[in-house]
């Protein structure tokens, strides 16, 4: 049964190959230090593997070394997006390693509300000229808002908020196996957004060396079972249901259940609104076209199509005259600012935008302001930039 259900990798034990020892969680002298001082540890959780094998794997290694400092897990609901399985799948966890779970969210809404709310931004930042190209509404693979915002600071701040005091243990189940970025990964380091007056905090990726077949192996001996994304829809991975990292085998996976549905056609409707794809070139409508309604179907086509028109239109801009932090760094020339009122009338007319600054006089006009407000700034005469002027790109 087990077999079946893991379809995806065939841990050793299966072969006959006895499991031997548990596999060891990685140390450090740091970490020792902090587990020696009965610090807080805290794991957080997705509902996949890994991050069940890293809480089973740290809670076997508290116990052997008598830790008596709080345990907990953390698990950040990403909302819409999350499978439906993957705070079951915490629940159990906690309840196999009798441990408190803690479950945050973000306040301003979840991913899927971040995503549609950054498009709105975008729009607006366009249309009055705090950008020069219009910004994509999704998260990147260098760009990972959706981390970064809505599991690391939101965690970070949970557990600054439960222990003001002490020092904090923040564990992960990254390995190395997984990618060439992961595979440069210490085993721990400084967490600096946990450091406080009254404490320290560290990142610990304990099971970083870890082969999958010993992530599975672990789940299997501890009597757990696995989230359904991979014992019934065949995913390769747990994240968000429709995930910017994910392969186009796991986005169709992901398709496959129907609670995936409603979030699936929002992001494509988000898709045809903002004519950008949700993967670079790989745009979600494809991956299960079937589940769209035949007007929104076309919406897509539309999108497509515009998209083209979009990127040969804004590819006339010069690079010298994109921002770099929000802020303009030279001053257009007449012909510049032509050229720029041009792109942003056929940029604005293709997409339906109320832009401002559609003649060479206006644009120069923007970007003499801007400077000016940039130079104040460096001078001390600004004390914040403009709201809508604050880039997330560094050029745009």
């Amino acid at each position: 049964m087990f077999e079946q259900q893991i379809g995806f990798i065939r841990p050793r034990f299966l072969d006959g190959a006895p499991p031997g020892k548990p596999n060891q969680v990685a140390l450090t002298p740091e970490v020792q230090a902090m587990l020696e001082s009965d610090a807080v540890v805290a794991i957080g959780v997705s509902g996949g593997k890994d991050s069940d094998a890293c809480a089973i794997a740290v809670s076997r290694h508290l116990d052997e070394i008598g830790h008596k400092g709080p345990r907990l897990l953390v698990h950040s609901d990403l909302g819409r997006i999350e499978w439906k399985d993957s705070l079951p799948s915490c629940e159990r966890l906690a309840r196999r390693l009798g441990w408190e779970l803690l479950v945050v969210r973000r306040q301003a809404g979840d991913m899927l509300a971040r995503w549609e709310g950054r498009w709105r931004n975008n729009v607006a930042r366009y249309e009055d000229l705090s950008c020069v190209k219009i910004i994509l509404p999704w998260s990147t693979p260098s760009m990972r808002f959706c981390t970064s915002e809505l599991k690391t600071a939101v965690i970070a701040s949970a557990l600054k908020k439960r222990f003001p005091q002490g020092n904090i243990l923040n564990v992960t189940g990254i390995r190395r196996q997984e990618s060439s970025n992961r595979s440069r990964m210490p085993v721990s380091a400084p967490h600096v957004a946990l450091t406080r007056k009254a404490g320290s905090g560290l990142t610990w990726n304990a099971i970083i060396e870890w082969p999958v077949e010993d992530v599975v192996y672990a789940i299997h001996d501890a009597g757990l079972e696995l989230h359904e994304a991979y014992t019934r829809y065949g995913a390769s991975r747990v994240s968000c249901a429709f995930c910017i990292m994910s392969s186009e085998a796991d986005l169709i996976a992901s398709a496959l259940c129907e609670d995936n549905h409603e979030p699936y056609v929002r992001m494509v409707e988000l898709e045809a609104k903002s004519t950008f794809a949700f993967q670079g070139a790989r745009w979600l409508a494809d991956v299960a076209p079937h589940l769209l309604s035949r007007a929104l179907r076309e919406q897509v086509e539309h999108a497509k199509a515009v998209a083209v028109q979009r990127q040969a239109i804004e590819a006339e801009i010069p690079l010298h005259l994109l921002y770099e932090k929000g802020w303009p760094i030279v001053l257009p020339s007449r012909e510049e600012a032509a050229l720029l009122a041009s792109v942003r009338q056929r940029i604005s007319t293709l997409l339906g935008f109320d832009a401002e600054h559609l003649d060479a006089q206006s644009v120069h006009a923007r970007y003499a302001a801007l400077i000016a407000i940039k130079d104040a700034k460096g001078k001390g005469g600004v004390e914040e930039e403009p709201t809508s002027i604050q880039g997330e790109f560094s050029f745009c």
